[in-house]
């Protein structure tokens, strides 16, 4: 059994993950009737009010859009509810939706989830998932309740997490998956069997914070290696390089943080001091608690992302950095 009929849907989201979700609902039969998005925020250098990604889709195809800044007011939910809406659809919106706007849709509302719950319930599920060493995850679409991510799920789809995988290219595979996967459920949603969720097989996946990203050398060479993959491209791990000559000025003032883009772990040991860096043909290799992290790209304040190898040719006279013998 299949959709008889195009739904009227309300489409709630903010950042890319839910711009791809909605250009499939736009591609296909279903009547999107409006667009909530996040109110513009200020980006980049200049700080200029920026629309949301979400946004900017759909006033190209001519959506009407509404920014509300809480979803608790009551004008709001009258407003909402006016549009007398099948089915409300949210991706990453980022507002909290009330029990009013919940069961305002004569179907509810649904939530496009980018991991396999009950595992990585909140707000950074790619991230979490990658920092974890999980081998796989994926996406569920579930019907939303009251709870963060306990809603009973309607469809999952799996996706492998390859051992080079970032935030970023994982995110664009799940984005793509996320359309996909919705689509498919709203076809056939009328014979789709809700499946609770276990509860106790639950994680959260708390929202990430730019002082975890310092590299911690306590830590293993195999952690380090999926936090640099976890926080590229952001927040990106940062770590301090220790100058050869501590009263030495360094040039145009820079600051001796490196951000690490990519890395690889070994599994050998050197018998050096915890945190010893030298260079090797590959890299710029680094001592941890366990095995050898080998940092291939990295960037320095203001500078562009080059290679270690690049980078040691370059400053291994400012800091103090060995070469391997």
């Amino acid at each position: 059994m299949k959709t008889a009929k195009p739904l009227n849907i309300i489409f709630a989201g903010t950042p890319e993950f839910a711009a791809i979700s909605l250009q499939a609902l736009i591609q296909s039969p279903h009547n999107i009737m409006a667009v909530y998005t996040q109110p513009d925020r200020p980006a980049g250098r200049g700080r200029k009010l920026t629309a949301s990604p979400v946004k900017e889709l759909a006033l190209k195809h001519n959506i009407p859009v509404f920014q509300p800044l809480t979803l608790r007011d009551e004008e709001e939910q009258k407003k909402l509810a006016s549009l007398n809406a099948d089915l409300m659809v949210v991706v990453a919106y980022g507002l909290i939706l009330p029990k009013a706007v919940l069961t305002a849709p004569k179907l509810g509302c649904i939530n496009v989830h980018a991991s396999l719950l009950p595992r990585w319930r909140g707000a950074a599920p790619i991230q979490r998932a990658i920092l974890a060493g999980d081998v796989k995850t994926g996406v569920t679409i579930m019907q939303m309740d009251e709870g963060l991510d306990t809603g009973a799920m309607l469809y999952k789809v799996e996706c492998p997490i390859h051992p080079v995988d970032t935030s970023e290219t994982l995110h664009d595979r799940l984005a793509i998956l996320g359309g996909e996967a919705l689509l498919h459920t709203l076809e056939h949603l009328p014979e789709l069997k809700p499946e609770s969720q276990e509860s106790a097989n639950a994680t959260y996946a708390h929202k990430i914070k730019k002082e975890e990203a310092q590299l911690d050398l306590d830590s293993s060479a195999e952690e380090l290696a999926r936090k640099v993959r976890a926080f590229n491209p952001w927040p990106v791990v940062f770590y301090e390089l220790k100058k050869k000559d501590p009263a030495m000025p360094l040039k145009y003032d820079m600051k001796p943080i490196i951000r690490v883009w990519e890395a690889i772990a070994l599994t050998n040991e050197e018998n050096k001091k915890l945190g010893t860096i030298f260079s090797s043909p590959e890299g710029l290799d680094m001592t941890t608690q366990k095995g050898i992290l080998r940092i291939l790209k990295l960037q320095l304040p203001g500078g562009s992302v080059v290679s270690a190898t690049d980078f040691y040719n370059g400053y291994a006279s400012m800091f103090d950095l060995e070469k391997l013998t």
